[in-house]
């Protein structure tokens, strides 16, 4: 198991991701919220330094697909959007979108009423960064243990709140919580993106680099996961394979009994002719 570093922080690593792409930037940079904390999303387009065109969306289970200031949030400098009180029906997927239709990165955020949240990167970030992580306590949690867990594994513990990993690498990648006092947190995947810039996918929820599709299906705040992309894929090859097999063997199988239930019904017929034949004797 990679070696993990504990160390105190005061601020977020801002990751590199978006210098080459359009993208959603989130202020505080990170994907989890108490209720009431007050959010700013803006659009960063490098091909127009004042991101002209591009409006924040965002999709919710209650909600749906709406744009800022459309019933949520409001519009500051045309491409910013600033929700200053948040509620858990602010979860959901949000991401920037051109006049054109053009769609940037999609970022999960979750409002919680938990005691805990995990602050950690909610954008992408490259193989051999430094990421930092902290567990942060809605009260007073000095002289407590947090603990950090990976895929529901515990992978460290700190007295400060937080953990370092030093060097990122694609083993970094999952689904993280932390806890402290008996109090978890919900989870947040991190994506770690390798040197071709392309990220493996996790379906939760969405994959926070997934772009939103134009008829999405409603969204989910549980913490579970959903199984990759490619396992799908195999199920449905395996699926079709036994369809294919089995089909034909069902369709030969029905035209032999068939054939055979004809068969039988002819032979039975001849016998019933042959008994019902009537034998006359002349007598002269």
């Amino acid at each position: 198991m990679p070696a993990f570093v504990t160390r105190s922080w005061d601020r977020m690593q801002l990751t590199p991701f978006c210098l080459m792409l359009t993208c959603l930037r989130v202020h505080p940079d990170r994907a989890q919220f108490f209720r009431y904390d007050n959010v700013t999303l803006s659009c960063q387009d490098a091909r127009a330094p004042d991101s002209s065109g591009w409006t924040v969306r965002r999709e919710t289970v209650e909600g749906g697909v709406r744009r800022c200031s459309s019933g949520w949030g409001v519009t500051s400098s045309g491409s910013t959007c600033v929700i200053r009180t948040t509620y858990p029906t602010d979860s959901g997927l949000y991401w920037c979108e051109s006049e054109d239709g053009e769609r940037s990165n999609g970022v999960n955020i979750t409002i919680t009423d938990r005691a805990v949240i995990l602050e950690s990167p909610g954008l992408p970030v490259p193989e051999a960064s430094a990421v930092s992580l902290r567990c942060r306590a809605d009260s007073n949690s000095t002289g407590h243990v947090f603990s950090f867990y990976r895929d529901g594994r515990h992978i460290g513990s700190s007295s400060t709140a937080a953990l370092s990993i030093g060097s990122a690498a694609r083993s970094h990648q999952g689904l993280y919580t932390c806890s402290v006092r008996g109090a978890a947190s919900a989870g947040s995947w991190l994506h770690v993106e390798g040197a071709s810039g392309a990220t493996d996918a996790r379906p939760l929820s969405r994959a926070a680099t997934a772009l939103p599709p134009s008829a999405a299906a409603p969204l989910s705040t549980s913490n579970a996961t959903s199984p990759p992309a490619a396992s799908a894929c195999v199920t449905s090859v395996i699926r079709l394979s036994c369809y294919l097999v089995v089909g034909p063997l069902y369709l030969l199988s029905t035209v032999v009994l068939g054939l055979t239930c004809r068969n039988r019904k002819k032979d039975q017929g001849a016998v019933d002719r042959t008994g019902s034949t009537v034998v006359v004797e002349v007598v002269v």
